[in-house]
């Protein structure tokens, strides 16, 4: 583990932080809440497949990005929001330059943007010496994306109501087989589908590792996008196959890495699939010495 950030040692220079992507090892929607929302079950499972932010502390009080997707504008930027969010709710003088370097695949139910938003605010807290603890962090990162919590705590999670309720886990050592058929899915859209089941009975943790769950919203991206239905059979054909979140990605756990890249290479060319260890403890948290008793 590195030694713990200071803060006048890296003020001046630009640090690069890694923002671990995600899966929803299962997802059963529960029911609809008054505010538009839904209730839900979940399981969120940290990778290693990490995007890179770059940060630079600014004397001059700006926040700006310097380098980030041409698919998102500077001022959507999750990172942007989320380092003024930081600074609206600090009252510092100080800014940001920022840079994102995109590795985790965008609309593929990944979690990257939130990620991004999560690893901007902790390490922005420490390196403006802010000092916010993780309960007012979070309050600022719900504000941002329902994901964005469980990236700020730091730990795979059992998540519960708008998935904002989390209780850390540890999970056994599984590798991932990840494969993304190529396009992308709207949260939105699949929430809204009239055709989405409300209604799961709720389940502990122990009903999940004993029935494995479901994940709720994979009938209706099974029937409204083909390439994900196809991809999901293909790999259905080694494992168990499921769609994360929303989609678009799909994966399947394997207890050998071995396994996981023999499944990998025969990906077909027309898909895109990678092979991710799976974490209990977020990189980010590891380099900055926050632990999972800070929850």
């Amino acid at each position: 583990m590195s030694a713990p950030v200071s803060f006048p040692d890296l003020a001046a220079v630009e640090t690069f932080w890694p923002a671990p992507a995600k899966l929803n090892l299962f997802l059963h929607v529960t029911g609809r809440r008054p505010d538009g929302y839904h209730d839900l079950q979940t399981l969120f499972q940290l990778i290693d497949l990490n995007d890179i932010i770059g940060v630079n502390v600014r004397a001059d009080g700006r926040i700006e990005r310097l380098g980030g997707s041409p698919e998102v504008a500077p001022e959507s930027d999750l990172t942007v929001r989320a380092a003024r969010a930081l600074k609206l709710a600090t009252g510092t003088c100080l800014g940001a330059s920022l840079s994102v370097v995109k590795h985790i695949p965008m609309g593929g139910g990944l979690g990257g943007g939130s990620s991004d938003a999560a690893t901007t605010l902790l390490v922005l807290n420490k390196l403006w010496g802010s000092e916010l603890t993780l309960p007012e962090l979070t309050d600022i990162g719900a504000r941002l994306g329902a994901d964005v919590p469980v990236f700020l705590h730091g730990s795979s999670a059992w998540a519960e109501g708008r998935g904002d309720r989390l209780t850390p886990v540890e999970l056994p050592p599984r590798w991932y087989v990840v494969i993304r058929p190529g396009v992308s899915v709207g949260t939105a859209e699949v929430f809204q589908a009239p055709e989405l089941t409300r209604n799961s009975q709720l389940i502990t943790i122990r009903g999940f590792l004993e029935s494995g769950g479901h994940n709720d919203c994979e009938p209706v991206v099974r029937a409204r996008y083909p390439q994900i239905r196809e991809a999901l059979e293909w790999l259905a054909q080694s494992a168990r196959a499921r769609l994360t979140g929303t989609g678009s990605c799909i994966f399947a756990a394997f207890t050998s890495e071995a396994d996981a890249r023999d499944v990998a290479a025969r990906v077909p060319d027309r898909w895109t699939g990678f092979v991710a260890r799976g974490l209990n403890s977020s990189p980010v948290h590891e380099r900055l010495c926050w632990g999972v008793a800070k929850w």
